[in-house]
């Protein structure tokens, strides 16, 4: 009678490495200070609570990247330190964004 020998189940498929699951929580992590740092940028603004509510139900990344106009917009209304609420949503898209300023010309060859 010939036995049928089974290899051992892998539980850790999927898990990824170490390294890969540390990357996707810093990477969640920027997600959540980025939704952070619109709310707070947001607050106050003149009819800028529907912003708000969509900033809240952002899931992904891009979808604070696509409301990034309408919070420049909303806080041309804002009476207290515009210039440093717009620095600092534009610090805070920088950080999932880097590479998405334009080049001013300067380029390496």
């Amino acid at each position: 009678m010939q036995q049928i020998q089974t290899l051992p189940r892998d539980y850790t498929v999927g898990a990824g490495m170490p390294g890969d699951r540390r990357a996707r929580v810093a990477a969640r992590q920027a997600f959540a200070d980025l939704k952070l740092t619109f709310l707070y940028v947001l607050e106050g603004a003149a009819g800028a609570a529907w912003l708000r509510s969509l900033v809240e139900q952002a899931e992904e990344p891009v979808d604070l990247w696509l409301l990034r106009a309408p919070a420049f917009a909303a806080l041309d209304g804002v009476g207290v330190d515009t210039r440093g609420r717009r620095q600092l949503l534009r610090r805070g898209l920088d950080t999932l964004f880097p590479d998405l300023e334009a080049a001013d010309g300067l380029l390496p060859f």
